[in-house]
């Protein structure tokens, strides 16, 4: 029997077990994952019975398999959920689905709201023209937002760079106030210096003119034909957090016999002299092992993977330790409630904003976005009913001040930053915080990557080597794109295909951002 050696239990790397495991008989599958947990940035943590989603996670696919993979390990809910029930709220339910109220292993439905929070107003996430949008902007800036974007559809930058990238795209009044400092807080690099390539990738289908077309097809009743994923009114959402779902299939991969060895660190893998690997060594407690295999899916970030392997050019060498990535940190904070007012038409537990995330654009703050743990799932909150539990999320590199930061460091600035945006009065309401860290969460699009081409080239030469998820192709995968790469991975190594072209090409066309005619079809990729 041949062995399958999978690097990370991850989305990627869990998808990939389960297949092979469904779909090859013949392979004996061995997962290694480096933490004592599943999910990777997926995971859920859950902290004296109030779980937190690193990063948030929006489950909705236009791919029928990923769709049915979900429906498999997590049926949609067959009754209403606890706060739809309070609230008298009207949500779909599918008949003979699970009652969320009775059993775990559920996934349920969920109203998406996001907004910015910019000069203490809201503003729609992505910015909608709307009354209320010119109202926060006032007449002035109304003016010199349309000016700037004439400007822009007249006198087109080069875009050898995100910041004339978004320029064009929406003008420079608008990329400063909602670009510019978000970017640059985000990845630590203005936006001059990053590829325009990442803003490709993140905006597909949305400018100015897109929203224009949008706004008035609305009022004057035409149907847009292709609507902009971030205006997708639902998602579904596994009961407990993402990190639901990634345990429930690592239970389902070791009951079809695939083995999950935790707190397994893989530091080399050994090619021979043909240039196929053989094996890989990992750490656990404190020693060594090696393991010989036949296949090896890799969704480790690829700095770590070529720079574990033995007899790599220089040119991979030095282009895969350049691949640059931002870390991320967040802090659970537990308040009796937030100030913020729900102005929406949409009812919550004790009349809460009924955002799942807020992104910050405030120069004043180092916060980059906002959770609202309550609005996720009322099964995240130990007591729904009389507190709010928040998520601040901060964009960091790993060993800078913030990452160094102790629980209480990190905590003391967290929640001044939230009495400066008049999220609540005083630190002195504070009932607990929580401060978890994420290593590699988003892999950047600067520096080396421009080369990108280059190293993918060279690991697809590795005959039995197989590159899938976000940071394994370092590329910003959502959930359902990551297990895609996986999908392709497994019927590669079923059918005996060489080419990984397939598996590459994941996450690359164009219109992957825009629904079909279809109404029902509302089921996208979300930013994560």
């Amino acid at each position: 029997m041949k062995k399958a050696l999978i690097i990370g239990a991850g989305p990627a790397g869990l998808t990939a077990a389960y297949e092979l495991l469904t779909k090859a008989r013949d392979i004996e599958v061995v997962v290694f994952e480096e933490s004592d947990c599943f999910g990777g940035i997926s995971k859920t943590v859950n902290y004296k019975g109030n779980r937190m989603d690193m990063g948030g996670h929006r489950f909705f696919s236009k791919i029928p398999e990923v769709n049915e993979w979900w429906d498999n390990m997590l049926p949609m809910q067959g009754a209403p959920t606890y706060d739809d029930i309070v609230l008298k709220r009207e949500m779909p339910v599918h008949k003979g689905g699970p009652d969320p109220e009775k059993e775990d292993r559920v996934m349920l439905t969920r109203h998406r709201v996001s907004r910015i929070l910019f000069d203490t107003k809201f503003y729609d996430y992505p910015i909608s023209l709307k009354p209320e949008t010119f109202k926060n902007f006032g007449v002035l800036t109304t003016l010199k937002v349309g000016f700037s974007y004439l400007g822009s559809m007249f006198h087109k930058l080069p875009e050898d760079n995100l910041e004339n990238f978004y320029i064009n795209c929406f003008g420079r009044k608008l990329y400063s106030m909602f670009f510019e400092y978000y970017t640059e807080n985000l990845w630590g690099r203005h936006p001059s210096e990053i590829d325009a390539s990442w803003g490709a990738q993140r905006t597909k289908g949305l400018s100015i003119m897109g929203i224009l077309k949008d706004f008035f097809g609305k009022l004057f009743k035409v149907k847009n034909r292709k609507v902009n994923t971030s205006l997708i009114e639902e998602f579904k959402y596994p009961k407990l957090g993402p990190g639901q779902l990634w345990d429930v299939t690592a239970a389902e991969v070791e009951k079809l016999g695939g083995t999950i060895i935790k707190n397994a660190k893989v530091t080399k893998l050994h090619k021979n002299a043909d240039n196929v690997l053989t094996s890989l060594t990992y750490e656990k407690d404190g020693q060594e092992f090696t393991m010989e295999g036949d296949y090896f899916i890799s969704s480790m970030p690829v700095k770590d993977l070529v720079g574990g392997m033995n007899d790599v050019p220089a040119e991979p060498a030095r282009i895969a330790k350049g691949l640059p990535y931002r870390d991320y940190m967040t802090l659970g904070v537990l308040v009796p409630k937030i100030n913020l007012v729900n102005k929406t038409n949409i009812k919550t537990i004790n009349n809460i904003v009924p955002d799942c995330w807020v992104y910050v654009q405030d120069r004043n703050v180092k916060l980059g976005r906002f959770q609202i743990y309550n609005n996720w799932s009322p099964y995240m909150i130990k007591d729904l009913e009389h507190t709010v539990w928040i998520g601040l999320e901060y964009f960091v590199n790993e060993g800078d001040e913030y990452w160094n930061m102790t629980e209480e460091e990190f905590a003391k600035i967290g929640v001044s930053e939230m009495v400066k945006l008049g999220l609540i009065d005083s630190p002195d309401v504070v009932l607990d915080v929580h401060m978890e860290k994420v290593k590699k969460a988003y892999p950047a699009y600067f520096d080396t990557y421009d080369e990108m081409d280059r190293l993918i080239e060279y690991l697809s030469g590795i005959e039995n080597l197989y590159c899938v998820g976000r940071n394994g192709q370092h590329r910003y995968n959502n959930i359902d794109h990551s297990m895609v790469t996986s999908f392709e991975a497994v019927k590669n190594i079923i059918s005996g295909t060489k080419d990984k072209k397939n598996i590459w090409s994941v996450n690359t066309e164009q219109e992957y951002h825009e629904t079909s005619n279809n109404e029902d079809e509302k089921n996208q990729a979300e930013v994560d």
